[in-house]
């Protein structure tokens, strides 16, 4: 059924964040594990990032090919076992080639998850992307609570970390059974590398992506280390920034698709834009840990929106190859995931992280200029349609009404 459908993709998307969030809440512990510095982690997050893109690259025919249900099934079970080997390692090498691992899986699965999403957005015929990525938002809001939990107690890395792998397994093999199939490419598609070729309008969309991902990933990968390193700020206080930019993510996403088929796509992105430029002006500038609390949050409000408006963009601009094209903008977004991080962590080293995380301004300035080249599809930006429940046990066709 379609609704079970989307239920059990919002559970993934949360299932997701969840590791994510603990995994940014406990950063400040990970250095403390290994004795690292702010450029060593940030080697961490590349290798993290490296291992993404180089499965995303490497199976990006297969998952064409076989569809995101049934990348997700393998790719979601195996990122919660590769996140246990993280917790293990007893070494920073061993910690390298674990987190590559790591990255691996969890690449193949965040695009998978994306696709799949795209395929039940395509099924409603209406915006409900931002609300799936609601779903994300509640994950790293728990997991990062979890991280707050498990440090007030003086749990180290190594537990926390394990204590979420053995969590979702179970979980991540439970909601293979919900997913929908991707729609059939037609016949004559044809062959070849011509064939393969996303639409040019793809391309652009990941462009966006790239910028939007690498703005949310300087966010998730530094908000602890500035409220710990530069504020002054606790281990627990420091892991409270990531979940309250999750808890304002989620609240401007549940709202996200309304605000989208009301305001257009291109003056969401220009809004969202302008609005965490100004947010993170309020970050950088912070004189302590509270005021840069405050800021994070409305930065999660007006952020929230961009990257599941550009892997909706993505699937609809593709709509018969829905999930090789969210892979391809995903390819592209998790470039900007990987280098943003990076760039905040070097820059970090060279100045401060106040400057290196004044970078985000001028990416959520660039997201605003970039907003009015984006390719639309009027379906997704004006309420059509909505769905009714089909008797096809898959529900592949689903009659819209009048909405």
């Amino acid at each position: 059924m379609l609704s079970r459908a989307r239920s059990g993709t919002f559970l993934t998307f949360a299932l997701a964040g969840l590791l994510t969030g603990v995994w940014v809440a406990r950063m400040p512990a990970l250095a403390g594990k290994f004795g690292t510095s702010e450029g060593e982690i940030g080697i961490v997050v590349l290798v993290w990032g490296l291992g993404a893109i180089a499965a995303m690259q490497a199976l990006r025919g297969v998952m064409a090919r076989a569809g995101s249900r049934a990348v997700l099934r393998v790719a979601l079970p195996l990122t919660a076992v590769s996140y246990a080997a993280v917790a293990l390692a007893p070494t920073y090498g061993v910690l390298l080639a674990a987190v590559a691992v790591f990255g691996m899986t969890f690449g193949l699965t965040d695009i998978a998850m994306n696709a799949q999403g795209s395929v039940v957005e395509q099924a409603y015929r209406r915006s409900i992307m931002s609300g799936m990525h609601a779903g994300w938002c509640v994950g790293a809001m728990s997991g990062g609570l979890f991280g707050v939990a498990t440090a007030a107690a003086g749990f180290g890395f190594t537990e926390t970390v394990l204590a979420a792998a053995l969590i979702s397994l179970p979980a991540g093999l439970a909601l293979g059974r919900t997913y929908l199939p991707d729609p059939v490419a037609p016949a004559a598609a044809g062959t070849g590398r011509k064939a393969r070729r996303m639409p040019v309008a793809v391309y652009l969309i990941g462009a966006l992506g790239f910028i939007a991902f690498m703005t949310e990933g300087s966010i998730a990968d530094w908000s602890g280390l500035l409220l710990h390193d530069e504020l002054g700020a606790t281990e627990a206080v420091a892991a409270i920034g990531y979940p309250v930019f999750e808890l304002a993510m989620l609240i401007g996403r549940l709202a996200g698709d309304r605000i989208r088929m009301r305001l257009g796509t291109r003056r969401l992105l220009t809004g969202a834009g302008l609005g965490t430029a100004a947010a993170m002006t309020v970050v950088v500038l912070a004189p302590n840990p509270g005021v840069a609390i405050a800021g994070f949050f409305m930065t999660g409000l007006v952020v929230c929106t961009v990257v599941p408006t550009t892997i909706s963009l993505a699937g609809s601009a593709a709509p018969d190859r829905p999930a090789a094209a969210v892979a391809q903008v995903g390819a592209m977004g998790y470039g900007g995931l990987l280098l943003g991080p990076v760039v905040v962590g070097f820059l970090s080293d060279a100045t401060s992280l106040r400057l290196g995380v004044g970078t985000v301004v001028v990416l959520a300035l660039l997201i605003a200029a970039g907003a009015r080249f984006v390719p639309l599809r009027t379906s997704m930006d004006v309420a059509t349609a909505a769905p009714v429940e089909s008797t096809d046990p898959n529900n592949t066709h689903p009659e819209p009404i009048a909405a």
